[in-house]
């Protein structure tokens, strides 16, 4: 018995103990889930979204690895007297996990946060299903995000910015399966700039200091070796040539900790240079523009512009300086906008001092974001990302002819300048003619999170340009014709004699509004205002046929009307009469001021008197039918000349009948009075 009562004493002790070093270890593992979640909370907190999303994927990690054990801020806790700060609930925390990436420009890992966010509480979380549409859309998933968007609009009823977000995005998807099969793709040429620009981290926002230097902002890590990287954005500059680069270096320029810099533009003569300088601070970011002035290969201290640029309590960033350096180019979601983020401009003076700030207006600006401006000069095109407008999604790169302070409705440059990520800082060398001839610009298209410099350039060919001229006259065979075409000031643009079908092709560089003027012998000159087509980016196009009349006959010309008939011995016209009657129908029409004498004549048979009233019947029925056709019967006169007017011998010289004469001379004529 005794021993019995040992043996089950030790093994309750066993189990005893097991239990203390479970019940241990489970608070232990409960600690470390509260002090990853209160870490990511407070990384959340000041806007550092790296650091948060690594400290909630470690606080899932756990919670799945030690399933039952994960912190719970609403239950009762054995070790609460540890943990005094307030956390997220788990709900919260895969919310804010999901934000975080969406903050860093991650969006294949934030969309499954957003999903399980609303698995969890979509209730709690109405903009949770916006948002992971917004990430399908990111990720080329185009069906499943059209549908999302559609249940996110199904789902929310409030009337705000982020339902008309969702019905303009569903738009923006039909936009980018459109631009997906665009004719001209093959054009186009778009490759990731070389490593020496793209690094770790982000590189964007080129811009150049001269015909070599390229100025870029980035935020490599400066010390590679390092666990812990720092993110902190610089201003880099690198030698860049036919597509080499070298010398990739930080610039010479001062920047004090925990301050962001990038985003430039120098004057044309490279002494004076605007950038963007910015702080975060509980996840609210704070941004102006500065000025520096060169000092030998370097830069002086940045000097903070005055109020009337940097409005108090806003931001103002991304310059940009005009190449004749007349005026400063920023955006700023100053009051006095259109909402979001607005293009403004002012006014340069000799020494560089911006003046008064201009709204852009709403040409340009939309409630959304308008930002990062850059004007191309040569081609008098204003360049700009924007959010507000129908697009790829996200930021899109769009264009606007004009000059400052008078711009046109922008348009969308399309895929692939444009992707369905964001598209944002653009800066060209090209041609007046062709703006995307030399172009970088800064994408996340290719990226898991950051913007990355990409090179682009486009290819435009000829465009092929044909069409004919014709005769309006069927009967009449146009031959010898010679085309001319000008443009809008009268210079020629191609002219050529024609081969016998009429036919022409020449190529343009671009297509413009002409006009086609053709000539011909027995022909009247014609000519044709030909506008420019509906897609600009067509390989060809085809001019509407340019048809010519023939000169109408002269005055007292007589011909006769073949194949005109009426019943025996009377003035009916038979139906096969008509379509003879019809073509004097349309040459009347044709030459609106003529006016013509009708005229029928008969053989010798019959009494003189006879046949002179059968002729004049005869003409006074192809009168009638001329006017039943709409013709004016002032325009016409008819007149019966009877066997008058033979044009064959009735008999034959030995006196018998000569029918074929006969048949001859009973004809109807029209003889030309007025032109």
């Amino acid at each position: 018995m005794c021993k019995f009562f040992n043996e089950q004493f030790h093994d309750m002790k066993k189990i005893f103990l097991t239990v203390v070093v479970s019940g241990f270890a489970v608070m232990a593992s409960a600690q470390f889930v509260y002090e990853y979640l209160k870490a990511a909370d407070g990384y959340y907190e000041k806007g550092d979204y790296f650091s948060a999303a690594q400290y909630y994927e470690k606080y899932f990690g756990d919670t799945k690895s030690s399933k039952g054990n994960e912190y719970n801020p609403y239950s009762p806790q054995t070790i609460a007297k540890k943990k005094s700060t307030a956390v997220s609930s788990k709900e919260e925390a895969m919310w804010r996990l999901a934000e975080s990436y969406r903050m860093l420009n991650y969006p294949a890992k934030a969309e499954p946060y957003y999903k399980q966010t609303m698995e969890m509480n979509r209730a709690k979380f109405p903009l949770a299903g916006y948002h992971y549409a917004t990430m399908l859309r990111a990720l080329g998933k185009y069906s499943e995000a059209e549908q999302a968007f559609t249940a996110f609009l199904n789902s929310y009823a409030t009337e705000d910015d982020y339902k008309k977000a969702a019905e303009r995005e569903i738009k923006n998807l039909q936009f980018i399966q459109a631009q997906l099969n665009k004719k001209d793709l093959k054009y186009y040429t778009v490759n990731k700039a070389p490593s020496g620009l793209n690094s770790t981290g982000g590189n964007y926002a080129p811009a150049w200091l001269n015909s070599t230097t390229l100025l870029f902002t980035s935020t490599r890590p400066e010390d590679s070796t390092t666990k812990q990287k720092d993110y902190t954005n610089h201003i880099y500059q690198a030698i860049y040539t036919e597509g080499n680069i070298a010398d990739v270096k930080k610039a010479a320029l001062p920047q004090a900790k925990d301050i962001q810099q990038g985003v430039t533009s120098a004057l044309p003569n490279g002494n004076l240079m605007f950038l963007t300088r910015w702080t975060i601070n509980n996840r609210k970011k704070s941004s102006s523009i500065y000025s520096c002035t060169r000092n030998g290969d370097g830069w002086n201290e940045p000097v903070l512009l005055d109020a009337s640029i940097n409005s108090p309590g806003s931001n103002t960033q991304q310059p940009f300086v005009t190449a004749d350096g007349k005026y400063l180019l920023f955006a700023s979601d100053r009051s006095g906008g259109q909402g979001g983020f607005d293009l403004w401009y002012a006014e340069l003076d000799a020494n560089g001092k911006p003046g008064a700030p201009v709204n852009m207006g709403n040409v340009i600006n939309t409630a959304q974001d308008e930002q990062a401006p850059f004007y191309h000069e040569a081609s008098k095109t204003l360049v700009f990302s924007s959010n507000g407008r129908i697009g790829m999604g996200g930021y899109d790169f769009f264009e606007s002819k004009g000059s400052i302070g008078n711009f046109a409705a922008p348009q969308n440059f399309g895929y692939p300048v444009n992707s369905v990520k964001d598209d944002i800082y653009f800066t060209s060398r090209g041609g007046a003619k062709n703006i995307l001839e030399d172009v970088l610009l800064s994408s996340d298209r290719d990226a898991a999170c950051c913007l990355e410099l990409f090179y682009l350039k486009k290819i435009r060919p000829l465009r092929q340009v044909s069409g004919r001229v014709v005769s309006c006259d069927p009967s009449k065979q146009l031959t010898g014709a010679t085309v001319t075409i000008t443009d809008a000031s009268n210079n020629k643009v191609f002219t050529k004699s024609l081969s016998p079908d009429g036919s022409y092709a020449f190529t343009l560089e671009d297509y413009l509004p002409v006009t086609v003027k053709a000539d011909a012998t027995g022909f009247i000159s014609n000519s044709k205002e030909v506008a420019l087509p509906g897609d600009m980016e067509d390989e060809s196009m085809r001019y509407p046929d340019l048809c010519l009349q023939p000169e109408p006959p002269k005055v007292n010309e007589t011909f006769v009307v073949e194949n005109v008939y009426y019943d025996f011995d009377k003035a009916n016209l038979k139906p096969e009469s008509f379509p003879a009657l019809d073509e004097i129908v349309r040459m009347l029409n044709t030459y609106p001021a003529m006016e013509i004498e009708l005229s029928a004549h008969t053989d010798s048979k019959g009494t003189t008197k006879y046949n002179q009233k059968l002729s004049e019947a005869r003409a006074t029925s192809v009168v009638a039918y001329l006017v039943s056709k709409g013709i004016d019967p002032s325009r016409l006169k008819a007149k019966g000349y009877g066997e008058t007017m033979p044009i064959a011998p009735n008999k034959n010289d030995d006196g018998s009948d000569n029918p074929e004469g006969r048949e001859k001379n009973r004809r109807t004529e029209f003889k030309v009075l007025k032109n």
